[in-house]
C-alpha cells in the first residue's frame, strides 16, 4: 500500500481549486475515501476534493482523473504504485474556455439532495465550486414523509455559501402527482423566493386523503408576488403546463432535466413556442448533481444574481452539458425579436466551442429542423456555420448541437439555444396546429380530472375547471387567427 497526497491548482493562477476526482486501482475498482463527499449519479464513481486529498492506494497500475465543471480540461494520469513509496502529486488544471469573460455565466436551476445524504451542508458548500457554477439553486420539496436532505435549508439566498462569483439559492419545487408515474398537474420550480409557497405538494404526494388542490397556477401567482422566477420542469408530462403558459404564469422551461433528449420535453416546449409564448430554455440536474447540465445566461460584463435572473427571463440563454453554442440571426441573439416584414433572406450564424467534439448542428424553425450541418470524422471542437433563411411567416429560430463523445456521466454532448423570435406580419400555420394540439390535450386532461381527481368541495373542482376553460379560450383564439 502507498499513501498519496495531492493538491489541485488552477494552472494559470496557482489558486487552489475544488474538483471531482476519479481513481481506479489496478483491478479497475474505484478508490472512494469514506470521509469525503461522494459524487452521485451515473458515470464514473468519484469524490469531491476540497483542493487537496489523501488516499491509500494498492500496488499496481493506478489511474487518476480530475475535473472541475465543464470549462476545465480534465486532468488524467496513470502510473505504477510501488511498495513503500509515498507520492506527493501536484495537479494543475487548465481551462479550454472561460465563458464569463464573454458575459455568459453558468447556473443549475433544479437540484435536490435525497434522504440518503448525511452531510448536505458540506455538499452544498462544494457543489457550486466543484461544478464551476455561478448560480446554484437547491430546492425544497415534499413527497409523503421522506426526509430529503435539501429540506434542511431555509428558503432564500444562503449567505454562508454565497460569494461574489457563486450564488447559492434555496428555492422550491411545487408538485402534484396522482401516483408514482402518474404526473397529474405537474411540477414547477420557484427560484429567488423570500419564503416557501404553501402547499409545497398536494394530493398523494402528501397523503392518500389530501385533496388535489390548489392548482399549480395559484402557486405560480404566489411566487410571482414575491418577485420569484417560475420555471416549469418535466414539461413533457404535467397537464397544467399549457394552462400555466397560456395564462402567463411561466418564465422559462427546464429541459434536458436531467437526462438527454426526451421527446415529450421538447415537443411540449416547441408547441408552446409555436403558440407565441416566450419561454426561455433552462435546465438542471434534478436529483443531486447527476449530470453536467447547466444553463448559461448572458448577463453582461459584471455578474450579479439579479442580472442573471433577468437574462434568464428574457431568454438570453443556452443549455448544455459542455459545449458552448451561440446563435445570431442578423446579429440578434436568443431572446431578441427580428422584425422581418419584407420577405428577404436572413443571415444565420451558429458557432460552437466544445472540449469534446460536436458532430451535428441543427437549425430549428417553429419546431422543425430546416437545416443541418454534419461534421465528418470524429467531429469538431470549434467552428462556425453560416446559412441564409427566408422566414415564410412569424415564428422562432433556435440552434441545437449534438455529439457522440460522452462525458464522465456517460452522457453524449448536447446544447440548445433559446429562440430568436421573428415577426413577418404573416401568421404561422404551426401556431394553429400547436393550438389544436393543446385543445385536444386539455380536453383529455379535463376528463382525467373529472374521473380521478379528489376535492373537498365542488368549489375546488369549479376553480380548476375555470382555469382550464380560460386556457382553452386562449388556444381557441390562436387556432382561429
Amino acid at each position: 500500500m502507498t499513501n498519496l497526497h495531492a493538491v489541485i491548482r488552477d494552472g494559470a493562477t496557482g489558486q487552489i481549486l475544488e474538483a471531482k476526482v476519479y481513481i481506479q486501482n489496478s483491478g479497475g475498482e474505484p478508490v472512494l475515501p469514506s470521509n469525503l463527499v461522494q459524487k452521485v449519479g451515473p458515470g464514473l464513481p468519484g469524490f469531491y476534493a476540497d483542493g487537496h486529498f489523501d488516499v491509500t492506494l494498492p500496488l499496481g497500475l493506478c489511474r487518476i482523473i480530475v475535473e472541475r465543471g465543464t470549462e476545465y480540461i480534465p486532468w488524467e494520469k496513470s502510473f505504477q504504485i510501488n511498495f513503500g513509496a509515498f507520492l506527493d502529486l501536484e495537479i494543475n488544471l487548465e481551462r479550454w474556455s472561460f465563458l464569463p469573460d464573454k458575459g455568459w455565466y453558468p447556473g443549475n436551476t433544479h437540484i435536490h439532495y435525497d434522504h440518503l445524504h448525511t452531510n448536505p451542508h458540506e455538499r452544498l458548500r462544494l457543489d457550486p465550486k466543484v461544478n464551476d457554477l455561478h448560480v446554484t439553486v437547491v430546492s425544497i420539496l415534499q413527497r409523503t414523509d421522506f426526509a430529503y436532505a435539501s429540506n434542511v435549508f431555509p428558503v432564500g439566498v444562503m449567505n454562508e455559501f454565497t460569494s461574489a462569483h457563486h450564488i447559492v439559492d434555496i428555492g422550491e419545487e411545487c408538485r402534484h402527482n396522482r401516483g408514482d408515474f402518474d404526473i397529474g398537474y405537474g411540477h414547477v420550480m420557484f427560484i429567488h423566493l423570500n419564503e416557501a409557497v404553501q402547499p409545497v405538494s398536494r394530493g398523494l404526494l402528501v397523503h392518500e386523503n389530501d385533496p388535489d388542490y390548489p392548482p399549480l397556477c395559484y402557486a405560480c401567482d404566489d411566487a410571482h408576488r414575491q418577485g420569484a422566477i417560475v420555471i416549469w420542469c418535466h414539461n413533457g408530462v404535467g397537464m397544467e403546463a399549457p394552462v400555466a403558459a397560456a395564462l402567463g404564469k411561466l418564465d422559462a422551461m427546464n429541459l434536458f432535466d436531467p437526462y438527454q433528449w426526451l421527446t415529450p420535453e421538447y415537443d411540449i416546449w416547441y408547441h408552446l413556442l409555436n403558440c407565441g409564448f416566450k419561454l426561455a430554455a433552462s435546465t438542471g440536474s434534478d436529483w443531486f448533481i447527476c449530470s453536467n447540465n447547466r444553463v448559461y445566461a448572458q448577463a453582461g460584463a459584471i455578474f450579479t444574481y439579479e442580472g442573471w435572473l433577468e437574462a434568464l427571463k428574457k431568454g438570453h440563454t443556452f443549455i448544455t452539458n459542455g459545449p458552448a453554442l451561440f446563435l445570431k440571426v442578423d446579429d440578434l441573439g436568443p431572446g431578441s425579436t427580428l422584425n422581418q416584414l419584407a420577405q428577404q433572406p436572413t443571415t444565420v450564424e451558429i458557432s460552437w466551442d466544445s472540449y469534446l467534439p460536436i458532430t451535428s448542428i441543427e437549425l430549428v424553425f417553429n419546431g422543425k429542423v430546416i437545416s443541418r450541418h454534419s461534421v465528418r470524422g470524429r467531429g469538431s471542437r470549434k467552428g462556425c456555420w453560416e446559412t441564409c433563411f427566408s422566414p415564410p411567416n412569424d415564428g422562432w429560430l433556435a440552434a441545437r448541437a449534438a455529439g457522440t463523445a460522452r462525458d464522465s456521466f456517460f452522457q453524449p454532448m448536447f446544447a440548445h439555444t433559446s429562440p430568436v423570435w421573428i415577426t413577418t406580419g404573416r401568421p404561422a400555420p404551426e401556431a394553429v396546429e400547436s393550438a389544436a394540439y393543446f385543445l385536444d390535450s386539455l380536453k383529455d386532461s379535463q376528463e382525467w380530472i373529472r374521473a380521478k381527481v379528489k376535492f373537498t368541495s365542488p368549489t375546488q373542482l369549479n376553480e380548476i375547471a375555470e382555469l382550464f376553460k380560460q386556457a382553452k379560450n386562449v388556444f381557441k383564439e390562436i387556432a382561429t387567427r
